[in-house]
C-alpha cells in the first residue's frame, strides 16, 4: 500500500496524467511519516509531566470504576438483551482482558515507537492513510465522549444513592426532581415503572419536556475545569482518588469473602458459552482505559520506556483486582438477586454490613470520578490530534498560554458531554463505546503488522513478542466479541453504522477539502 501511495503522491505532484481519480485515491490512502508526527508533536507546546508511575496510576484510575461499581452486575446478572454470564463472570473477565493483552502490546509498540498524541488515530495514518485514519479517530471519539455520557450518568446515580444517607439535608437535595437526575428516556421508564404518568410530573417548555441530568452537568463542568488548569494537577487528582477507591475495593473483597457460599457459584455457567462471551462483551466497557494513556504521548517524560510499563502495568493491576471483586460477589449473592445499578454496595447490605455499603458508595463515586476525568482527557486529545492535521478548525488546536493545555477543545468536549447526557442512556452508551472500542482495538493490531513489512528498520524500543501471533489474537478476539454480541443488541447495532456514516460525511464535506486546500497553500 505505501509504494502504491508513494507512486500516486509523486504523480500528482509532478502533475502527471494520473487523473482525478488516481489523485483522489492518493489523498484518500496517504500515509503520514511518524518522524513528521514526533516533529509536529515537538512544536506543539504541551508540557511533559508523566512518569510511569503517573501512567499507570492514571491507567488503574481510568480502568477500575464504571466495571466494578456499575457493569458488573449487569454482566452477571444480566439485561434484556443479553444474558448473563452467573459465577461464570470471572471467565468473561479473564476473555476480556485477553483480548486487551494482545490489544495493549500493539499499542504499546506504537506508542514507544511514535509518542505523538493521537493514539490508534496517528497509528492508522502511518500505515493505512487519511481517510482510514480519519474514521478510526472518528471512532475513538465514540469511544471516549459516549463512555464519558455513560459513566457520567452511572455517577449521578451513585451520588444521588450516598446522599440520601444523610437525612438531615433538605429533601431537594436527598429526593430531588426525577427530571432533574434522569435523561428524558430514563425518566419516563423510571415513572411509569412506579405507575406514575410522566406527563404530570416532567415539565415543559414550548410543549417539549425538559429532563436534564443535573448532576451529570455539575461534574462535566468540575472535571473541564480540572484538565484546563494542568495536566499534573489532573494526575494529582487522579492519584488521590485510585488510592481510596482501591482501599475500599480491598475492604470489600476481604469483608465480603467471609459471607461466601459456594452453592452460590452452582451452576457455574447458567447461560453457557452464551453467557460468558455477552458477559466478556458488556465488561469490556470497563477496560477501555489502558489505550487512553497512548493519546497522551506527548505529555509523558521518556515515553518510549515509560508508555509501555503504564499500559500492561495498568490493565495487569485492573484484572486481578476484577476477578478477585467477581469471585466475592457471585459467591455472596445469588445470581438472581444481584443488583445491576450498585451490585457491590448491595451486596453488603444483604449480609447487613451497612457501614461497608456505605463507605463502598462513596468509593463508587471516587472510582467512577477518575474514569471521568481520564475520559475526558482522551477525547480532547484525540481531537487536538486531528485539529492539528487540518481535518477540524484550526482554533481547536490552540494551546492555553498559561496552562499550557488545548484548552478550546477541553470546552468543547465538556459541552458535547453535557449535551449528550441529555439524551443517552446508561446502558446504550456503553455498548456504544465497546463497539467503538473494539474496532479501533481491531485495526492498531492491523497497523502493527503492516508497520513491521512497510518499515521494518524503525526503532521500536518496545516490541510485541511473537508477532504476528499476537495481533493476529487481539484481532480475532476482539472481531470475535463484537461479532458475535451483535446478533443480540439492537438500538446500539443500528446506532454505531450511523455514527460511522456520519464520520464519512464530515470526512468528505469538510475533512478532505480543507486538507486539500492546506496542501495548496503549504501549510
Amino acid at each position: 500500500m505505501r509504494e502504491i501511495n508513494n507512486n500516486l503522491h509523486n504523480a500528482c505532484e509532478e502533475k502527471v496524467e494520473v487523473g482525478k481519480i488516481g489523485c483522489f485515491v492518493k489523498n484518500l490512502f496517504k500515509i503520514k511519516n511518524p518522524d513528521e508526527m514526533i516533529e509536529s508533536a515537538n512544536k506543539g507546546g504541551i508540557q511533559k509531566t508523566w512518569g510511569a508511575f503517573d501512567l499507570i496510576i492514571l491507567g488503574v484510575g481510568a480502568i477500575i470504576g464504571s466495571g466494578i461499581f456499575t457493569v458488573v452486575g449487569i454482566a452477571a446478572a444480566g439485561s434484556p438483551e443479553s444474558a448473563g454470564a452467573g459465577p461464570a463472570l470471572v471467565l468473561s473477565m479473564i476473555l476480556a482482558s485477553l483480548a486487551c493483552v494482545f490489544s495493549a502490546m500493539c499499542y504499546s509498540e506504537f506508542a514507544s515507537m511514535i509518542p505523538v498524541a493521537g493514539s490508534a488515530y496517528l497509528y492508522t495514518y502511518a500505515t493505512m492513510g487519511e481517510f482510514l485514519a480519519w474514521i478510526v479517530g472518528w471512532v475513538l471519539m465514540l469511544e471516549y465522549l459516549v463512555g464519558y455520557i455513560a459513566v457520567a450518568s452511572a455517577w449521578s446515580g451513585y451520588l444521588i444513592q450516598f446522599l440520601k444517607g444523610f437525612t438531615f439535608l433538605p429533601s431537594f437535595i436527598t429526593n430531588p426532581p426525577i427530571w432533574l437526575i434522569n435523561d428524558y428516556k430514563s425518566a419516563v421508564a423510571t415513572l411509569l415503572k412506579q405507575g406514575i404518568d410522566p406527563a404530570t410530573v416532567i415539565p415543559t417548555i414550548a410543549g417539549i419536556p425538559v429532563s436534564i441530568n443535573l448532576p451529570a452537568v455539575l461534574i462535566t463542568i468540575f472535571m473541564a475545569a480540572i484538565l484546563v488548569k494542568g495536566i499534573k494537577e489532573s494526575t494529582n487528582m487522579a492519584g488521590i482518588m485510585v488510592v481510596i477507591k482501591l482501599a475500599v475495593i480491598a475492604l470489600f473483597v476481604f469483608t465480603g469473602m467471609f459471607y461466601v457460599k459456594p452453592q452460590n457459584w452452582v451452576p457455574f455457567a447458567p447461560n453457557g458459552f452464551e453467557g460468558i462471551f455477552m458477559g466478556a462483551f458488556i465488561i469490556f466497557f470497563a477496560y477501555i482505559g489502558f489505550d487512553a494513556l497512548a493519546t497522551a504521548a506527548e505529555e509523558t517524560k521518556n515515553p518510549q520506556k515509560n508508555l509501555p510499563i503504564g499500559i500492561i502495568g495498568s490493565l495487569a493491576t485492573c484484572t486481578v483486582v476484577y476477578v478477585l471483586v467477581g469471585l466475592v460477589l457471585t459467591g455472596m449473592v445469588p445470581i438472581a438477586q444481584i443488583d445491576s445499578h450498585a451490585p457491590i454496595a448491595h451486596a453488603m447490605r444483604m449480609v447487613g454490613q451497612d457501614w461497608v455499603a456505605g463507605l463502598i458508595s462513596l468509593g463508587a463515586l471516587t472510582g467512577l470520578t477518575s474514569v471521568l476525568l481520564v475520559l475526558m482527557l482522551a477525547g480532547t486529545r484525540i481531537l487536538y490530534a486531528m485539529s492539528r492535521d487540518n481535518y477540524l478548525p484550526s482554533i481547536l488546536k490552540s494551546v492555553h498560554k498559561k496552562f499550557k493545555t488545548p484548552h478550546v477543545i477541553t470546552v468543547l468536549v465538556a459541552i458535547i458531554c453535557m449535551f449528550g447526557s441529555v439524551f443517552l442512556n446508561i446502558s446504550t452508551a456503553a455498548e456504544l463505546c465497546n463497539f467503538g472500542t473494539f474496532t479501533s482495538f481491531i485495526i492498531v493490531c492491523i497497523a502493527v503488522l503492516i508497520l513491521r513489512k512497510t518499515d521494518p528498520d524503525r526503532v521500536r524500543p518496545f516490541k510485541v513478542p511473537f508477532s504476528p501471533l499476537f495481533p493476529i489474537l487481539g484481532i480475532v478476539c476482539c472481531g470475535g466479541l463484537m461479532l458475535y454480541s451483535m446478533q443480540f443488541l439492537t438500538t446500539s447495532r443500528f446506532l454505531f453504522p450511523l455514527w460511522l456514516a456520519l464520520g464519512v460525511l464530515i470526512y468528505f464535506s469538510y475533512g478532505y477539502k480543507n486538507q486539500r486546500k492546506n496542501e495548496k497553500n503549504g501549510k
